[in-house]
């Protein structure tokens, strides 16, 4: 196993966060990138709306970056060997558009107890402060969960809109990372990020998250894969991995899988919004 570093672990646990770890080469996120636009243009409306969550259920070829060594080898440096593939996001920022991330923290509103997970971010194009990387608050995963409104802008990436107001950018670090790297960042880590201001398309495949097997969800039903080790708890539903791509009953699997998850997400909101 190549874990993390020493220096790399202590980082995640003083800051927060990890970055970069490189994972993919250039030719493997080019393969994430043709395959997402692939979905997107022979199925339109697939990746839409709560269609972006879940998509390692849809494609193996997403499915199959959720199990790279390297990637699982970063993950249980922080986790343990015992390690669960909890859902995973896709977080596209087209050019010319005003999406965003507001400033917020994970366990706010994942449910997932206790925090023995993590969020891994695979950078799929580059990810930097023109097109609208993630920024992180280091240390701010040692406090208490902090409040949140809840906006439910439209260009908000987020569910809710959840938003912890009066972080300023200038106390924010950007994670900068080149296609093929990743980053590793705590439930606990306020982040957020920008808007898009390049030419191209900022893609983002996010596995949120890995979760050690003892972790439970306390507010709803979850859908998982065994990444490695073993699950003696079996608080999850598990999925089997899918073997074609946009196969039907990997669809109606995907599509449970969402119903459940914005049930979660939702859980007390006065509204659902479009994720």
């Amino acid at each position: 196993m190549v874990s993390l570093t020493h220096k790399q672990i202590k980082q995640y646990y003083d800051a927060g966060y990890v970055a970069p770890i490189n994972v993919l080469s250039k030719d493997e996120a080019q393969e994430i990138r043709d395959e997402i636009e692939f979905i997107e243009k022979k199925w339109p409306k697939e990746l839409e709306g709560l269609g972006r969550n879940y998509v390692h259920l849809i494609s193996p070829v997403l499915n199959k970056v959720c199990y790279k060594k390297k990637i699982l080898d970063a993950v249980e440096s922080i986790i343990g060997q015992n390690i669960l593939i909890c859902g995973t996001t896709l977080f596209i920022k087209n050019p010319n558009e005003q999406g965003y991330v507001s400033f917020h923290q994970d366990a706010k509103y994942i449910g997932l107890e206790p925090h023995n997970w993590v969020t891994a971010w695979i950078a799929v194009t580059d990810a930097n402060e023109e097109n609208g990387c993630m920024r992180m608050l280091s240390g701010s995963h040692k406090e208490n969960l902090r409040h949140h409104n809840q906006k439910f802008d439209e260009n908000n990436l987020l569910t809710r809109g959840q938003t912890i107001e009066n972080v300023t950018i200038e106390k924010t670090n950007p994670i900068i990372l080149n296609a093929g790297q990743m980053s590793l960042h705590h439930p606990k880590v306020v982040h957020g990020s920008g808007l898009n201001k390049s030419k191209d398309r900022r893609i983002g495949f996010v596995v949120q998250s890995y979760i050690g097997t003892n972790v439970d969800q306390v507010l709803g039903k979850m859908y998982v894969q065994l990444a490695r080790g073993k699950d003696t708890f079996n608080y999850h539903e598990n999925v089997e991995a899918p073997t074609e791509l946009m196969n039907q009953n990997n669809i109606l699997i995907r599509n449970k899988a969402n119903d459940e998850l914005s049930k979660i997400f939702y859980n007390g909101a006065a509204k659902v919004g479009k994720y």
